[in-house]
Parts: structure tokens; C-alpha cells; sequence
């Protein structure tokens, strides 16, 4: 039993007016049954999006399941089978529809089209593409279980996954997004990484210098895929302001030291500017036992939800701003400055 999380509480007020309230992705298999980390249901651990404090949301691992969710083709299962087995783009299966929209549309607007249907077309070639080597694999896969348009890569999954969500915010398609990038206990390899330590064995170092960098090594190359969805984000414009300006991204880890599976100090990044609500360029440390969930209360806030006051074990708010005196009577023009 917990609560209903941030993303369905903003979705609720937000974003009903698109067709897909929300979205929930993850990269790692959370197709689990029975008990997980402390003896609690892997729901737990499977899914970070609640819609009640007892109904976790299912997330989507495969590009394929997602890109067909937010573009669909095809008003029936089997047509949809058979325009992926006839290796048919989606924008020739509507053809006749872009083709009716984009001459109605104005010189700038028809730019705009053509380059979202051009990123369209290149992340369903790049999810082919993934299919089919996947399907005519000559050696066993590293992720054997994985569908078939999961790649094997995990940068080369998360920018897919990166990809699909600016393509989904872009069309306002939905407004809300969750995405489960990894799990605490998991055992994979990241060979991109430099280092070929499991992740979670890694993450116990037991105070080894060796171990602690090779873990260092790890979390590096997973955070270091966030600059691609960022530079994504900033060039990509709606009106005279990139998605970036107008979105708030919370990414976040739930240990501080997971040699000591300790949660207290958890490190979270607020980023983008979302509509101004965000300041940017702050590192802010909070006073020792601050939870985590005041954080979370000033940015709904900021976000058009004035009227909270309290979220999870919140004791308060925790400004995102810069702490700034105020000006002295005497200061004039200058202390004002």
C-alpha cells in the first residue's frame, strides 16, 4: 500500500485533454511475480506509476509496443499485424491522410510536418532495424528474453525510448511521462560501461577503491545517456520555446550508498525550465533529515498545483529557488540589483 505518485496526481488535473493521459517506460524486465526486495510484492519494484495507492500501472519495455501506442496504423490487431509483416513504414500506410493535411497547411508549418514525419520515419526504421537482427540473431542474444525489439545496447535502447517520448510530448499526445530506467537488484552487465561488473554486485564495494570505481564506472554510463534526451529536448521547438523550456524532468535515484542499502541523502535532479517554474543552475543541499518529498511538493506547486500541501512523509516545502536576502532600505538601486 502507498500512494497514488506524482505523475497520475498531475495527469488527473492536467492531462486529460490529450489522448494518452500519461505514459509509463522502463528498459529493464519488470515481468516479475511473487516477492521481490524485502520480502514486498515485486509490484514494488516493477512500476514507479500508481493510480491509487493499491493500482500499480504496467510499463512499457518494448519500442515497438510504445511507437504503435502513440502513431497506432491499422484499427485492428491483424491489420497491424500485417503492416509489420509486410515491413510497411506507418507513413505509407497513411499516406493519403498526411498528404491531405500537409496541403492545407501554411509554408512553416509544412517544414515543421515534414521534420516531425521525417523523425518519425527514422525511429520505426531504427526499431526495424533492431527487429530484424534480433529475429536473425546467429549467437544467443545478452538479453535472451527481451523481445525481439528490445536492443541489446542499453544507450541504444534509451535513446530510442528518449526518442519516443519527444516525438509523443511534440504532437501533445500526452503531457505526463514515467520511465523506469533500471532496478536496485538487477544483475546485468553494461559492456559499453568499460567495466564488465554486474550492476548490483557492483553497487556492494564493500569500501574497495577498485570496486567503488567500477561502480562509479557503471552509474556514469547509464546517467551520461540523459545529455541525448536533453539535446533532443532544447532542439526541438513548439512556438518560440523548446520542449526543454516548457518541461520539468525529475530524475532521481532512490540509495545514497547502496553498499549500505542506505536511502537517506538520495541524490534528485530538477531539469528544464518548465515554463519558468524552475530557476536552473542551482545545486541546493537540504538540512539533514529534509525528506525528499518537500521537494516534491514545491515543484507541483510550481506547476500549477497550487493547492497542495502535503505529499507522501513531506514535512513542509523545500524551495527550488536561490535563497536570496532581502534588500536593505538603505541598499538603493544597487542592493536592489
Amino acid at each position: 500500500f502507498v500512494g497514488t505518485s506524482l505523475d497520475q496526481l498531475y495527469a488527473r488535473r492536467l492531462g486529460q485533454s490529450t489522448p494518452l493521459p500519461s505514459m509509463q517506460f522502463c528498459i529493464e524486465n519488470l515481468a516479475q511475480a511473487g516477492g521481490c526486495t524485502y520480502n514486498y510484492s515485486c509490484a514494488y519494484t516493477d512500476t514507479i506509476s500508481w493510480s491509487s495507492p493499491s493500482e500499480p500501472l504496467p510499463m512499457i519495455r518494448d519500442p515497438r509496443v510504445a511507437f504503435e501506442m502513440i502513431f497506432g496504423a491499422g484499427g485492428t490487431p491483424e491489420e497491424r499485424a500485417e503492416r509489420r509483416a509486410t515491413r510497411r513504414s506507418i507513413l505509407d500506410w497513411i499516406m493519403r491522410d498526411v498528404s491531405e493535411v500537409r496541403n492545407e497547411l501554411g509554408a512553416v508549418d509544412r517544414r515543421r510536418m515534414d521534420r516531425y514525419l521525417d523523425n518519425v520515419r527514422e525511429v520505426e526504421r531504427r526499431i526495424q532495424l533492431v527487429e530484424r537482427r534480433n529475429d536473425g540473431a546467429a549467437e544467443p542474444r545478452e538479453l535472451p528474453d527481451a523481445p525481439p525489439g528490445v536492443p541489446d545496447s542499453f544507450s541504444e535502447h534509451m535513446q530510442l525510448m528518449f526518442d519516443l517520448q519527444v516525438l509523443a510530448m511534440e504532437t501533445d499526445m500526452t503531457r505526463v511521462i514515467s520511465f523506469k530506467t533500471g532496478r536496485d537488484a538487477q544483475n546485468r552487465v553494461f559492456p559499453e560501461s568499460g567495466t564488465q561488473r554486474p550492476f548490483h554486485p557492483a553497487s556492494h564495494h564493500g569500501n574497495n577503491e577498485k570496486r567503488i570505481m567500477d561502480f562509479n564506472t557503471i552509474c556514469q554510463h547509464r546517467v551520461g545517456q540523459l545529455p541525448y534526451f536533453l539535446e533532443r529536448l532544447e532542439n526541438t521547438m513548439e512556438g518560440d520555446a523548446s520542449l526543454l523550456d516548457k518541461t520539468a524532468i525529475i530524475w532521481g535515484s532512490p540509495m545514497a550508498d547502496p553498499n549500505l542499502h542506505n536511502h537517506r541523502r538520495a541524490p534528485l535532479l530538477l531539469l528544464g525550465r518548465a515554463n519558468g517554474a524552475l530557476e536552473g543552475g542551482l545545486h541546493l543541499r537540504a538540512p539533514e533529515g529534509t525528506p525528499m518529498a518537500n521537494v516534491f511538493v514545491s515543484l507541483m506547486r510550481g506547476l500549477g498545483h497550487a493547492d497542495m500541501t502535503t505529499f507522501g512523509d513531506s514535512t513542509g516545502a523545500f524551495a527550488l529557488d536561490y535563497p536570496r536576502q532581502p534588500a536593505s532600505p538603505s541598499a538603493g538601486a544597487a542592493g536592489n540589483a
